[in-house]
């Protein structure tokens, strides 16, 4: 008999939460659960969601290590497209139902206006090549170290997510201070892993010699 691997069955049940933002945010969008701005709702949620799956995507492997469950690691791509797509939903929201594409205002409204968009689409392109390089044919195409040095580029993402969610509320700080209080533990303990590593490969090869 097949061994039973409770973790594919797992995976569409986390597959459906990760659709519950969104499926709450037009349920609120179609029943006047908004505010009188529903355009800001929608980027405030969308942008928020982004980040809020950025640190749980991060968070996989620190976790994964912690706890020795190794198959954790089969959710962290699912959780990385779900960032990606909330933060196309935010972009999108903003240059189409905001601006309606009108790319002359944008660019004043990032230079000129509102500067903290600059670091929204720092984030945003940041995240492109790496749902463009997510599936396991690119994996084998880059390579394994290649491609984990370009998915580093998850936490410029999140890092100018963060400063732009900072920028964007101006005086009430609370929530992206928390967000950036996140990454710090996150990025500390990335760091010491890969110090630890270093450290334990340089007496293996004391040992050797």
């Amino acid at each position: 008999m097949p061994k039973f691997n409770r973790w594919w069955i797992l995976k569409p049940a986390v597959f459906l939460a990760c659709l519950v933002p969104a499926v709450w945010l037009l349920f609120d969008t179609f029943t006047g659960g908004l505010s009188a701005n529903p355009l800001e709702d929608i980027r405030d949620r969308t942008g928020i969601w982004t980040l809020r799956f950025l640190m749980i995507t991060l968070a996989v492997t620190p976790f994964r290590r912690v706890t020795g469950w190794s198959s954790l690691i089969r959710f962290r791509r699912m959780l990385g497209l779900f960032g990606f797509f909330y933060a196309f939903v935010h972009l999108a929201t903003y240059v189409w139902l905001d601006q309606y594409f009108d790319f002359a205002e944008i660019l004043r409204d990032m230079f000129l206006k509102r500067p903290f968009i600059i670091t929204g689409f720092i984030s945003f392109l940041s995240l492109v090549p790496l749902a463009i390089t997510s599936t396991r044919k690119w994996i084998a195409r880059l390579g394994g170290s290649r491609w984990q040095m370009l998915h580093r580029l998850i936490y410029l993402g999140a890092a100018a997510g963060v400063l732009h969610y900072y920028w964007r509320v101006k005086s009430d700080i609370e929530r992206p201070v928390a967000y950036a209080a996140v990454l710090m533990v996150l990025l500390a303990f990335r760091g010491w892993y890969t110090l630890q590593r270093r450290r334990s490969q340089g007496t293996a090869e004391m040992k050797a010699v």
